[in-house]
């Protein structure tokens, strides 16, 4: 099994890949395969992502993520926005070897010195999972999202 990062010819088997996650956790899944083509291998890509392959060609896992800036650390972060593995290869610790891999495409590209992601309050297993490998959760912060109409009238207040 490989570690590769996403090529153009990737975004449809990504959005299946990304699309059984959401399934598995329950969410609404909107992105069809032309947003995360123009997402991630458009003219000035936002989203970013690392594949597991197996030697037959079958994605198995897949891990999505984006650069940011914080302040706080003074340098580059990775926010993984999305991290998928395939039921049948749960165990293997394919999870923590898509995160180096986002890990390593972070430091290359960014000098990446973090990775960031939000776990749901409702899902101990991924909680234990990021905790054993060492994440940290951060008990005085909570992530808040602006969309739809209060997002709109927001611009409309600029």
């Amino acid at each position: 099994m490989s570690i590769r990062p996403a090529v153009s010819g990737d975004a449809s088997v990504l959005n299946r890949a990304l699309s059984q996650l959401s399934a598995d956790m329950g969410d609404e899944h909107r992105a069809g395969d032309a947003d995360i083509a123009r997402a991630c291998f458009g003219p000035a890509p936002v989203l970013h992502a690392v594949i597991a392959e197996t030697a037959d060609g079958s994605i198995v896992g897949v891990a999505a993520y984006s650069p940011f800036f914080s302040t706080v650390y003074g340098s580059v972060g990775i926010y993984v926005s999305d991290l998928w593995v395939d039921q049948e290869v749960r165990g293997q610790r394919l999870g923590e070897r898509l995160l180096a891999g986002v890990h390593r495409a972070g430091v290359d590209a960014w000098d990446a010195s973090f990775i960031r992601l939000g776990v749901y309050h409702d899902n101990p297993r991924a909680r234990a999972f990021y905790e054993r490998i060492g994440f940290v959760a951060a008990e005085d912060t909570q992530f808040m999202s602006l969309a739809g109409n209060a997002l709109q009238s927001l611009g409309e207040n600029a």
